[in-house]
């Protein structure tokens, strides 16, 4: 096994000029985004969208949410993204419609490749799914689906895609049960 070659890992180029530049002003312009009180939703979907996230009609963002490059950002129509949550957007994360991504919730869309000696960054996407619910203090790993219906329980870590209508518990996360077409969780 070779050694680590971290001054390679830090002398990488793992952003572009102008995305160092939108990192920069979204640091300035997030306690606007924090200030507002809690029913403000447009302001901070006015705000998330003048940053390049795809926003759709009623989504509610917490003012505490922490969202780390919103232009990797795409949350579907009715989604909710509750108090604390972090959406470590370096890579794409997409929340359906009408998903729920709960309190303390961490979607980590950023990683690095173990395999290589320099460890690279790398930002595989997260999906969640139309109706899916990711429950206070869960984590989803980089490139992890969770599917359609899914619920990954509290403070469950998914670190491999959760298939539709399926509820996942632990760590890691295992299967609890399937929900069937007409039940509701």
């Amino acid at each position: 096994m070779s050694e680590l070659d971290i001054a390679k890992n830090r002398a990488g180029t793992k952003w572009s000029r102008a995305e160092q530049i939108r990192r920069v002003l979204w640091a300035l312009v997030l306690p606007a985004f924090r200030i507002v009180p809690r029913p403000f939703w447009g302001w901070r979907r006015f705000l998330l969208r003048s940053f390049g996230a795809r926003i759709g009609q009623q989504v509610h963002v917490y003012p505490s949410v922490r969202i780390t490059m919103p232009w990797n950002l795409t949350i579907d129509d009715y989604a909710a993204v509750g108090d604390g949550a972090i959406l470590y957007a370096l890579g794409p994360i997409h929340i359906g419609a009408r998903a729920t991504v709960s309190q303390g919730a961490h979607l980590c869309a950023g990683s690095h490749d173990i395999a290589l000696p320099d460890r690279p960054l790398v930002k595989p996407p997260i999906e969640v799914g139309a109706d899916a619910w990711v429950a206070a203090d869960a984590f989803i790993g980089p490139g992890v689906t969770v599917g359609p219906r899914a619920i990954v329980g509290a403070r469950a870590v998914a670190m491999k895609d959760v298939p539709p209508r399926t509820i996942v518990v632990g760590n890691p996360a295992k299967p609890l049960r399937t929900l069937t077409e007409d039940a509701t969780a």
